[in-house]
């Protein structure tokens, strides 16, 4: 009886198209209920004597359909793993997920969906995971940039928390290129992230950088800031590089390649002893680097997709205690050691 009773739900669900779910629902609704019924009525009952008399029939069959269920939700599971290797990602194609993600980027006419596929298909390192590092690094992934490496020597500490905000109080003591991976995968699981834990030196700087399209450069001193435009004028890569100092910060694209002055054409002698402090020194504000790192994030997406105008050839400097932005031409130096000055 009980049998007949379920075919008939099932035929009724099916000929009013009530959903799947909806009609094992009445199933096992009924099957609880011939359950319960043997579980709290007296024996002898008559509907305990018409479904068989004893409780555990049944739930030897709700067992084997329960068995039955998850074996072949198991086997379903499967061959969508194994279709989904079957047929990878075309290269450089985006998942739903993504043009989800992306919508705002790809609603920009300045972008649209052929920029956003040039992020995708960029990469792009940044030297440094500190306070300029942080922001920049954030932004890109959040942009969808495709693969974004970060070189750094240093580890967590927790003096830089105040404006590095990458990093977080429980990663205190993890090199920051490992910290500065584990949020960005947090925020942009479709990117790839290349950690590399060590300083840039002479020997490494010219084969790392040549593996990329654009440079981000948000170092606080000179001798690293003067080795990434050697190493990047070299390889003919554009550069982003930002400074900060207590309120003021500037960003600038280098770029001789493509007609712009180096940074050595720009800053060709280092400044003095004590010039120019370290923040360690002399302090910083802490949403100063997160301004001029997002700046240098900007820059780098309108330099990857072509939008707007891009900063070859300018400099920003941004004033944050009094609120001022100030615009400065750049030129080639005839003579420069590094790029030649176009001369």
């Amino acid at each position: 009886m009980v049998f007949v009773l379920a075919a008939a739900l099932w035929a009724v669900g099916w000929a009013l198209k009530t959903p799947l779910r909806l009609r094992w629902g009445m199933i096992l609704a009924l099957w609880l209920g011939v359950v319960a019924g043997h579980l709290l009525l007296p024996a002898g009952h008559p509907l305990r004597m018409a479904t068989g008399e004893r409780a555990e029939v049944w739930l030897a069959v709700g067992v084997v359909a329960l068995v039955a269920a998850l074996y072949r939700a198991g086997l379903t599971r499967l061959k969508r793993r194994v279709a989904a290797r079957a047929t990878p990602d075309k290269p450089g194609a985006f998942r739903p997920a993504e043009l989800e993600r992306y919508a705002r980027h790809i609603m920009l006419r300045e972008i649209g969906g052929p920029g956003q596929r040039r992020l995708k298909d960029a990469k792009v390192l940044v030297v440094g995971a500190g306070g300029l590092g942080s922001p920049a690094l954030l932004y890109l992934a959040a942009s969808g940039v495709g693969t974004i490496g970060v070189i750094d020597g240093d580890r967590v500490e927790n003096s830089n928390l105040q404006r590095q905000v990458i990093h977080t109080d429980a990663r205190i003591g993890l090199p920051k290129v490992a910290s500065a991976e584990v949020q960005m995968r947090a925020l942009n699981p479709f990117i790839e992230v290349r950690p590399y834990h060590r300083d840039l030196t002479e020997e490494t700087a010219a084969g790392l950088l040549a593996e990329y399209d654009l440079i981000l450069d948000g170092t606080d001193n000179f001798d690293t800031r003067y080795l990434v435009n050697r190493a990047a004028v070299a390889a003919g890569k554009p550069l982003i590089a930002g400074a900060i100092a207590q309120w003021e910060g500037q960003v600038s694209l280098y770029d001789p390649a493509r007609g712009g002055p180096c940074f050595e054409c720009v800053f060709p002698v280092r400044p003095a002893p004590g010039l120019v402090p370290s923040c360690a020194e002399a302090g910083v504000a802490a949403p100063l680097p997160g301004v001029v790192g997002s700046m240098m994030a900007v820059e780098a997406v309108k330099h990857l997709t072509g939008a707007g105008a891009s900063l070859r050839g300018a400099v920003v400097i941004y004033d944050a205690l009094w609120g001022e932005t100030r615009r400065i031409t750049t030129k080639p130096r005839p003579g420069c050691p590094v790029c030649g000055g176009h001369g």
